[in-house]
């Protein structure tokens, strides 16, 4: 048998084992880790929403196969969503398609869309299925940078010049994860315009659409004229509804790339179970409340943090949007990495993060903090911190040492 199947092959080792493994051990020992490393939401699902899945479940009819598209009641809700969210009229029957969760959707459509030597333009830093996905299906990657100082039309510019053969796809992610960059309509605009002159599909994920702290609603790239004729777009009801282990999401947008992903998933799945269906459907079409609340509490979050670590003397900057903070890895620590920062910060402060790296090589100066905390637990990591800065002398002396004995 071979040694390494070549898919796999291409697959780097995942850079967020190791803090995991770090976290698994330091809680077998009884430690108090307080943990912002994976963007899982605490939240819990509202109550309408539970109610309506043991409502649904207790119904034997539903306990049958379902269909991979989504059930119609459900892509009528997300059209509706569309609609007074974004003024955008989309066909529940042609341009929308329920996915499970948007990291399988974005799979599946990395597999329907691509070949092996399509070259794919990512974003870097990214969320990994934005690259890995088209890596899994044998595509080729044009890495982007992205960053608040980074041009990016300018950079999207030369990536595509610099491209053999000519790029086939886009990937963008607005609200960003793990960067909590926002975009305006604008940018889309100019997007759109030059993706559609050089005959390049557009990406969007979206799944932060609802996460934001300013008061300016984040646009869809769906809202500016003409994007349909190239654009798809994955929303997901994992972050603003707590519904992550739920698994429900779509795609949106150009019928026959929808039609592609409908037809990969045919093959794949039977959809979600159906009740969770019928309650997706009822987080959608209720009261819309619970969002709200649920924006509140990360960005009640968000300001606990940014000020407290502040004051433990690690400035953060304030994410506008998204559960998470992207932070730059403090002085006198810089020079270790994300990775190796991480670690210590782990093991000095029983604080766990998300190192920078696992989002590219680029986030590598940089660790992502997730919101998911409460604000007293949030309080309590930054004394940690603190106490962390306060001795950096003698715990970089002693990380060297330890270097030195393996």
């Amino acid at each position: 048998m071979v040694e390494t199947f070549h898919r796999i092959k291409r697959l780097p080792p995942y850079v967020f084992a190791e803090v995991n493994d770090m976290k698994a051990r330091a809680r077998a020992a009884d430690e108090d880790v307080i943990d912002f490393g994976m963007g899982n939401p605490d939240s819990p699902t509202p109550q309408h929403v539970v109610d309506k899945l043991v409502e649904t479940v207790a119904d034997p009819r539903t306990h049958r196969y379902s269909t991979s598209r989504g059930i119609p009641g459900l892509r009528r809700a997300n059209v509706d969503y569309y609609a007074r969210r974004f003024g955008v009229e989309i066909d529940p029957e042609t341009e929308t398609i329920v996915t499970l969760g948007s990291k399988e959707g974005f799979a599946n459509l990395a597999q329907a869309i691509s070949a092996p030597g399509d070259v794919i333009i990512v974003p870097n830093p990214s969320y990994p299925i934005h690259a890995y996905g088209f890596i899994i299906a044998g595509a080729a990657l044009r890495h982007v940078p992205v960053g608040p100082e980074t041009d990016f039309m300018a950079e999207l510019q030369r990536a595509v010049e610099y491209s053999v053969p000519p790029p086939l796809a886009l990937v963008m992610n607005f609200p960003a994860n793990p960067t909590a960059m926002v975009v305006d309509l604008a940018f889309y605009e100019e997007v759109v315009e030059f993706c559609r002159h050089h005959g390049i599909i557009v990406i969007s994920d979206l799944a932060y659409a609802e996460i934001y702290f300013n008061g300016n609603p984040p646009p869809s790239i769906l809202q500016v004229p003409g994007a349909k004729d190239i654009s798809v777009e994955f929303t997901s009801l994992s972050k603003t509804y707590s519904m992550p282990g739920w698994r429900i999401g779509f795609a949106t947008g150009n019928a026959k790339i929808i039609a592609a992903l409908a037809r990969i998933k045919s093959y794949l799945d039977y959809g979600a179970f159906t009740p969770i269906q019928v309650a997706a459907t009822a987080a959608l079409n209720g009261p819309q409340n619970c969002v709200d609340e649920v924006r509140d509490v990360y960005k009640r979050r968000r300001d606990v943090m940014v000020d407290s670590f502040t004051q433990a003397g690690w400035d953060v900057p304030s994410p506008p949007a998204t559960m998470f903070a992207w932070a730059p890895i403090p002085e006198p620590f810089a020079h270790l990495g994300s990775l190796e920062f991480s670690k210590l910060l782990l093991a000095e402060a029983q604080v766990a993060v998300s190192p920078g790296l696992g989002f590219g090589e680029y986030g590598d100066g940089f660790v992502r903090i997730a919101l998911v905390e409460n604000r007293h637990r949030i309080r309590q990591a930054a004394r940690n911190i603190k106490r962390f800065f306060g001795d950096a002398d003698k715990i970089l002396e002693r990380a060297v040492q330890r270097a030195a004995a393996s």
